[in-house]
């Protein structure tokens, strides 16, 4: 009989909820000394508060702070990839290079569009050309 290395595949029901989200909780603390999400953790203690200020109702509201938790969301992604390729080895090679480079770029694509939405949503509260 196989035995798992993961005792997590056997657990079931509110065990495994329960052990799910302590490994949850471990990630956002070694996140937590990654300095980019560590910035933009204390950048979403201020802009979320100020979504509920800026929005006009609550779908305004999702947009502005869903897009600051995307942003962690897609951060934790790729320090994840990038952790998992720094197990593999220290040594260069073009597809680690590769997998570091998407992880990034999902980064910026996910700043792009959090810039973009807090940008309009600024812009409607702030002038009338919208």
């Amino acid at each position: 009989m196989h035995s798992e290395a993961n005792p997590q595949k056997s657990r079931t029901g509110l065990s495994r909820i329960w052990h799910a989200a302590g490994y949850s909780i471990a990630g956002l603390r070694a996140g937590w000394h990654e300095t980019a999400f560590r910035q933009e953790a204390i950048a979403a203690i201020v802009l979320i508060p100020t979504a509920a200020w800026l929005a006009n109702s609550w779908v305004e509201f999702s947009l502005l702070a869903g897009s600051i938790v995307m942003v962690m969301v897609v951060e934790l992604l790729n320090t994840g990839i990038e952790t998992a390729i720094d197990r593999i080895g220290p040594e260069w090679h073009s597809l680690s290079k590769r997998a570091k480079d998407m992880g990034s770029a999902a980064v910026l694509l996910s700043l792009l569009m959090t810039i973009a939405i807090w940008g309009m949503a600024l812009a409607q509260r702030f002038t009338a050309w919208i």
